[in-house]
């Protein structure tokens, strides 16, 4: 059970942390095009 919970707080770190980057990402890019 623990294990399994350890696996879903990673996947959930994983999924915020990749969601935080992709709407980081196209701001930069339109600060560089701007």
């Amino acid at each position: 059970e623990t294990a399994t919970l350890t696996k879903a707080q990673i996947l959930q770190q994983a999924s915020s942390t990749i969601l935080s980057q992709a709407n980081q990402r196209p701001q930069s890019a339109l600060s560089l095009l701007g």
